[in-house]
């Protein structure tokens, strides 16, 4: 089932990590909802952009843009998307989606690793919006939506820098949601719990199964029902919804 949300049409959204999994289903949800669906990608991956936007105008989209940088590079990032809101107007919408996992055992865990997943998980987010802030004060309707993780309110073992990054999220959620709400600056955490993606799909049969008895609801969730919580979060529905973490886990966290 899907809402049809008039004030996301041509609304400047703004989504990392839009290439697979749930960031494309975010993506093609909002082109949808007839919005202006803007993306980020590196170097070299000027093929799969275009790919992506060709999709995304063919969904329904207002404008489909993708802007060149690289989350964990911020001097990149912030000369990238001041260039964007000069030549189009502000961004109203974020969704931080962008994330890797290193998953390994705390034993085994390299430096590298931590810091790459924090600064792709956490940092990334936090200077993506610390950039768009001061065009954000000049705009209306302003909704961040922060996608964090399940695994950030209650751990998971060999995740120890996936969830402490994911945890992050929600500090930054509930403090830029208290730092901007008088500006009417909205900002919100997701923390979805198991959804069907290429992950969950390369898992062998004993592991959805284990897996799977752990949630009430009995399945995994689909890429939709985030994207529905999402566009929600995004439009004036949600108005008076700020500092808020939601899950969305079929109950494996009650």
């Amino acid at each position: 089932m899907k809402v049809k949300y008039d004030d996301l049409n041509a609304k400047k959204i703004l989504i990392t990590g839009a290439t697979r999994g749930i960031g494309k289903a975010l993506a093609l949800s909002l082109a949808e909802q007839g919005a202006h669906v803007i993306f980020n990608y590196r170097e070299g991956k000027e093929d799969a952009a275009n790919s992506l936007r060709d999709e995304l105008k063919a969904a329904g989209a207002t404008e489909a843009t993708g802007i060149l940088f690289d989350i964990t590079n911020t001097p990149q990032m912030k000369e990238a998307l001041d260039k964007f809101v000069s030549e189009n107007g502000p961004i109203t919408g974020v969704v931080n989606n962008a994330g890797i996992s290193k998953d390994q055992i705390v034993l085994r865990m390299k430096e590298e690793d931590v810091s790459q997943t924090i600064d792709t998980n956490l940092k990334g987010a936090i200077m993506l919006t610390q950039s768009l802030s001061r065009s954000f004060l000049k705009a209306e309707d302003v909704s961040v939506v922060n996608i964090s993780s399940v695994v950030g309110l209650m751990g998971n073992p060999s995740q120890i820098a996936y969830s402490a990054s994911k945890a992050g999220l929600i500090g930054f959620t509930k403090s830029y949601a208290k730092e901007l709400a008088s500006r009417n600056i909205r900002c919100n955490a997701v923390c979805p719990g198991f959804i069907q993606t290429d992950m969950t799909d390369a898992l062998n049969d004993k592991a959805k199964e284990l897996y799977m008895s752990q949630i009430p609801l009995n399945r995994f969730g689909d890429c939709q029902e985030v994207a529905n919580l999402v566009s929600f979060l995004l439009s004036k529905a949600s108005s008076y919804i700020t500092g808020e973490v939601i899950k969305i886990d079929g109950g494996i966290y009650i």
